[in-house]
């Protein structure tokens, strides 16, 4: 009852009564310049004359985007090349696009001798002539091999051996998380592609509607704070392609917070090739600066499962952290009246208010990129500025004394009507230090006045939130509210319940792939550990979660309510990485996994992995 080993790509079936005809397209999962279709006719009865089925393609070369040229055709494929239109900023690179494709025929013959035949096409998308024919000719060559499809398949196969979740539970579950697993792995690099040039996850993937629909393929923070986490456990190797990214764009991270008067970096609310800020409107760009802090959560998050220096030390990952440390700085000012740092005129998470002072999630969020800035300092041995000490401290993050909960903002009202998940993300993803109470009042404030139709990933969280605190009933109602934004019979997501929004919202994909890691699983990512707490609702059976990525190492975790079975099953053969050891909570007790393939069972409790204090004897 595992996954499926091979995607569910589109089909078409044409079946009169003599035979049936099949068209197939997909996206090459391995080869990813690569797409292709196959028409294949199967003969339905025992006649033996010719069939002929005649095909029409709407498809021509002209784009509103790019200037497109005809060029010379390629080994009997048609090739067209051309120039991005409108640059992404004023000035900046207009990029090429070069496409070769097998053309299509009027009509396919099945012959009378044969029972079945498949005539496969291909088209090679890429940025330069001499790229796009040689990822063309890797096509062809599947092609004659018969190899292009299962090689596709096998592909698949191989990513989804890598990892799965795997719920004894509700049908409707069970497909759900494979579905949003299916859908996230899809938007991420090919297996063994390490250098891979990646531009990012946009919220609806790949999907484009008409003008102004989809977000026009650009990167928000939905890619750091909701897709991020639950890709990073399972393929660090596609986080860490997700971080190149946002390097690569540091430069212009860093002219936006020049434009606006600050200095660092100040990554934009929305982002394409080049990280300056391509919001089309501006209140964005220039107010909903959480996002900065959500890029550095992701490093943080990243450095603290892989232990990966190298990403920092030589790959520009200290320059980003020092860039994103000098933005908040010189964003904060003093207040002489409250004796700490504020951040002034902002728009939180919850996008229904803006222009406010003090945003509880923005305020923690920076605190927390200084804090982990300092850490990193001491890690690699470089000075420490002081300032970022000083303002990591100080900074203010809103509580109200009496009513023990975080106001949104400074001059929050209890009650007032919120658009998304805002002040609940203090809890988790942020781990911001407060009492069970304080996370309880946090999330029955928020809970009954946040849009019952708002963003997907909105009661994801809210989740979380309540199967940390054990009130796994509460727990189940919030992420039961998720189902209303999947339309079947493919599991596509909704960005709103309502239908409206971008379409396949992985957003909320990621977001629910999260309620069920970090909330049945009860993961954390620390400093030193992977923290384990587990839930097991009454309509659940066992939960088990295979490809578990932590400092080298492969984990399967299955959890029942009884037992917790943790298995080793890789680990990258580095001996300061693979030696690990689970410790349990309550009674102190140590597990040392010595050697992959190792199993340890011990009831079910809360508890976490570690790299082993001591060498096995």
């Amino acid at each position: 009852d595992g996954p499926p080993l091979s995607p569910t790509e589109s089909q078409h079936f044409y079946k009169p009564p003599q035979y049936t005809a099949t068209h197939r397209i997909y996206a090459h999962h391995a080869r990813v310049h690569l797409l292709a279709f196959s028409i294949t006719i199967q003969r339905a009865t025992t006649k033996r004359q010719p069939i002929t089925v005649q095909l029409q393609t709407q498809f021509t070369p002209k784009s509103p985007d790019v200037d497109f040229n005809r060029g010379p055709d390629y080994q009997g494929a048609q090739y067209i090349y051309g120039k991005t239109l409108i640059p992404e900023v004023e000035g900046g690179p207009q990029p090429t696009v070069h496409m070769v494709w097998t053309p299509v025929p009027q009509a396919v013959i099945l012959l009378g001798e044969e029972q079945e035949q498949s005539w496969e096409f291909v088209t090679a998308v890429a940025e330069s002539e001499e790229g796009v024919k040689r990822h063309f000719q890797e096509g062809i060559s599947l092609v004659a091999a018969g190899s292009l499809y299962s090689s596709h398949t096998q592909a698949w196969a191989a990513r989804w051996r890598g990892c799965c979740i795997d719920v004894d539970g509700p049908l409707s579950l069970k497909q759900a998380v494979y579905g949003c697993l299916y859908y996230l792995l899809s938007a991420i690099p090919p297996l063994g592609s390490s250098g891979f040039l990646f531009h990012g996850i946009s919220p609806g993937g790949l999907s484009n509607g008409t003008q102004g629909e989809d977000y026009w393929g650009h990167v928000f923070w939905d890619q750091d704070t909701w897709m991020f986490p639950s890709i990073l456990l399972f393929y660090p190797e596609a986080a860490r392609a997700i971080l190149e990214y946002r390097i690569r764009t540091l430069d212009g991270a860093m002219r936006n917070a020049q434009e606006l008067g600050y200095k660092g970096a100040k990554f934009p609310w929305e982002s394409a090739a080049t990280g300056c800020e391509v919001c089309p409107e501006k209140i964005y760009g220039a107010q909903e600066i959480h996002i900065t802090g959500d890029v550095l959560l992701a490093f943080e998050q990243y450095y603290h499962v892989t232990q990966d220096a190298k990403l920092f030390r030589e790959d520009g990952g200290w320059n980003l952290v020092g860039a994103v440390s000098q933005y908040w700085c010189s964003r904060m000012v003093w207040s002489e009246e409250e004796q700490c740092y504020h951040i002034k005129g902002v728009m939180p998470p919850d996008e229904y208010h803006y222009q406010v002072d003090n945003s509880v999630y923005t305020n923690a969020v920076a605190q927390r990129s200084l804090n982990f800035a300092a850490d990193l300092a001491h890690d690699f041995q470089i000075p420490v500025p002081e300032e970022w000490l000083e303002f990591a401290k100080k900074v203010k993050v809103p509580f109200d004394t009496e009513k023990k909960y975080h106001p949104e903002y400074d001059g929050y009202r209890a009650g007032e009507h919120v658009k998304q998940a805002d002040v609940v993300l203090l809890g988790f993803p942020m781990m911001y230090p407060m009492s069970p109470e304080v996370r309880r009042n946090d999330l029955e404030m928020y809970e009954p006045v946040t849009e019952r139709d708002g963003p997907a990933m909105t009661w994801s969280m809210f989740a979380v939130g309540w199967m940390e605190l054990k009130e796994v009933q509460r727990a189940q109602s919030q992420l039961g509210k998720c189902f209303n934004n999947i339309t079947e019979p493919f599991k596509i997501w909704s960005e709103n319940s309502d239908g409206s929004g971008a379409v396949n919202f992985l957003t909320g994909m990621g977001g629910f792939l999260q309620a069920v890691l970090f909330g049945y699983m009860g993961f954390r990512i620390t400093k030193n550990s992977l923290n384990f707490d587990p839930v097991c609702p009454e309509d659940i059976n066992r939960i088990k979660v295979t490809g578990v990525s932590y400092l080298g190492n492969k984990l399967n975790f299955t959890i029942t309510k009884e037992r917790i079975r943790i298995k080793v099953t890789k680990s990258s053969g580095d001996p300061r990485l693979s030696l690990l050891e689970a410790v349990l909570v309550e009674s102190g007790e140590m597990h040392l996994f010595s050697l992959s393939g190792q199993i340890v069972v011990f009831p079910t409790t809360a508890g976490w992995i570690q790299r082993a204090s001591a060498e096995p004897f």
